[in-house]
């Protein structure tokens, strides 16, 4: 019998081990790095998910977006020449239209909000 504790916890439970999954671990080449990303849910208009980046240097043009840091090293850059240093526990706000490089020291995991 299925109690209401355990279908509670199932319909709010998004991720029983979030970090479980193995990062990308491509060597740097002169190709942008390997990204995956993987939608986990949405809540009112905010996609929620997880991005994972492999070693290397690339570039994009950001949207609105929260993200934290679960794990890895690195940089982003932006147009203007101010940058953050990428870590575990790092919280960063991008902004839609934010030109970004970002180069990736090792395999890197964030949480994202847009």
């Amino acid at each position: 019998m299925e109690t209401r504790e355990t279908q509670m916890s199932g319909e709010r439970l998004l991720s029983a081990d979030l970090l479980a999954a193995a990062l990308p671990d491509d060597e740097p080449s002169d190709a942008e790095p390997r990204t995956v990303t993987t939608p986990v849910t949405a809540f009112k208009d905010i996609a929620i998910g997880v991005w994972d980046i492999a070693r290397g240097t690339a570039t994009d043009t950001e949207v609105d977006e929260i993200f934290l840091v679960l794990a890895g090293a690195g940089r982003v850059t932006f147009e203007d020449g101010s940058s953050i240093d990428l870590r575990p526990g790092v919280l960063v706000r991008l902004m839609a239209g934010d030109r970004t490089t970002w180069v990736i020291d090792e395999p890197l995991r964030k949480l994202y909000l847009a």
